[in-house]
């Protein structure tokens, strides 16, 4: 067994977290220890996240945006049918949404602990686009559900294809993912900032593409800019320990080390926060 794969083993039964899958990927190959019967196919929750900034880049490689592209431009149209001027919009662009800095006073459209049948609408692009903003554009970095709600109807827009079809075509097909899901909006529309189900030995595959400099068996998923770019900025996967990471609720974790070659994803249902256990060996 990979010797790191074996620690995180060894934490996990010794602490009694209940990891399901744990996933690490070398230079050498990929390896995934099973360790707990059920579904290998779960909510990655807040991971889901990395996998937007990742459409968002390849709509950024086919030169259908930049982070500058603002929200007033990309939704002119529904601004004007919702009667929102579009000057609230004007100056927050994608940087702005994909860092959290939006202006929202808190986070909101959280559908892993929110009651969304006691939402005022079913509509929920409108209801980010009217949200009173309380800071202005990178003010203040406040983190929400919400923005990368918007992320998703952002790759809807400007592709035509809804985030879970686009990424089947360009991502998931690719890199031979087994069951994949996204959990929808009532107007059927991935919620993009969580819901995303995949096993974690899928999962773990994006943070390879990324050490890999974008390309996966050969092909170009991603652009080596677009990778210095989310890491430059903080693009959902952030410094964290020796490495890059990103995290979801309940234990949820990808991770990847640059320097090692490394990349790690597990899944489990932790809501004790023992997982910062297993965190501390990366």
């Amino acid at each position: 067994m990979n010797e790191l794969l074996e620690r995180l083993d060894n934490i996990a039964k010794e602490n009694g977290i209940n990891t399901y899958r744990i996933t690490v990927s070398t230079a050498e190959g990929d390896e995934t220890l099973k360790r707990l019967p059920g579904n290998p196919c779960q909510n990655c929750y807040s991971v889901a996240k990395f996998f937007c900034v990742t459409a968002i880049g390849m709509l950024f490689d086919e030169g259908k945006l930049t982070p500058a592209t603002t929200i007033a431009e990309i939704f002119a149209d529904e601004l004007k049918e919702y009667g929102i001027p579009a000057e609230k919009w004007a100056n927050i662009d994608l940087d702005n949404v994909m860092r959290h800095e939006i202006g929202f006073g808190k986070g909101f459209l959280d559908i892993d602990t929110e009651d969304i049948t006691k939402y005022p609408t079913d509509d929920f692009l409108f209801m980010v686009l009217d949200r009173e903003l309380v800071y202005a554009p990178g003010e203040q970095r406040v983190y929400s559900d919400a923005a990368y709600y918007l992320i998703s109807r952002v790759v809807t827009k400007i592709s035509g294809e809804r985030l879970d079809d686009f990424l089947m075509d360009r991502l998931f097909s690719k890199i031979d993912c087994r069951e994949v899901a996204w959990s929808k909006c009532p107007h059927k529309y991935p919620v993009g900032a969580t819901g995303l189900y995949i096993r974690s030995d899928d999962m773990v595959k994006l943070g390879r593409i990324y050490l890999d400099g974008g390309i996966w068996k050969g092909e170009r998923i991603v652009s080596e800019e677009w990778i210095k770019i989310v890491l430059e900025r903080g693009y959902e996967l952030r410094k964290f320990g020796k490495g890059f990471s990103k995290g979801g609720m309940r234990g949820q974790r990808l991770y990847v080390n640059f320097d090692e070659n490394i990349a790690v994803a597990w899944h489990s249902f932790d809501p004790e926060g023992k997982n910062k256990l297993l965190s501390e060996i990366l």
